[in-house]
């Protein structure tokens, strides 16, 4: 996915936090925009989870995990991780972007939003969701969901 979106087009979120969904085996990553305006919850597995929440932490694992790895690696090579962009969502299955930038060059790596949020955490990269992306994200029965998850300290793990 090479397409670069329009920067007016995107919105700036931050990881609020990261909370079991006690009717699966997943996690739920809650992206806000700075204005805690616009909330996008994003399931993802077990140990995608953890790695975005121990990013939160500062968790430094006694051996890389792999989203450490990748940013020694790009390190090393002199690849500079610029963004981190939810740009899709289909079925219910968010899709996203990785951007890169070496020696001048700029390359956008399709990713999983689960990769793309750990690794900017990371990286300090900022992240982003494009405005179809929140307006498909869901209705009522979000909200409601929502407000549910308010109460039950949806803070807990906020950077």
């Amino acid at each position: 996915m090479d397409e670069q979106k329009d920067s007016h087009d995107l919105v700036r979120l931050k990881v609020h936090g990261v909370h079991p969904d006690s009717n699966t085996d997943t996690q739920i990553v809650i992206l806000r925009d700075e204005a805690n305006a616009e909330i996008l919850p994003i399931w993802v597995g077990s140990a995608e989870g953890n790695a975005i929440k121990y990013a939160l932490e500062g968790h430094v694992p006694p051996r890389p995990m792999s989203h450490d790895l990748i940013r020694s690696c790009a390190d090393h090579l002199n690849i500079k991780m610029t963004s981190a962009v939810i740009t899709d969502v289909k079925q219910n299955t968010y899709y996203a972007a990785i951007h890169l930038t070496s020696h001048g060059v700029e390359r956008t790596i399709d990713s999983r939003p689960s990769d793309a949020i750990a690794l900017a955490l990371r990286t300090n990269s900022p992240i982003y969701v494009s405005q179809e992306v929140l307006r498909q994200r869901g209705g009522g029965n979000l909200d409601a969901w929502l407000e549910r998850l308010e109460a039950k300290n949806l803070g807990k793990h906020e950077v």
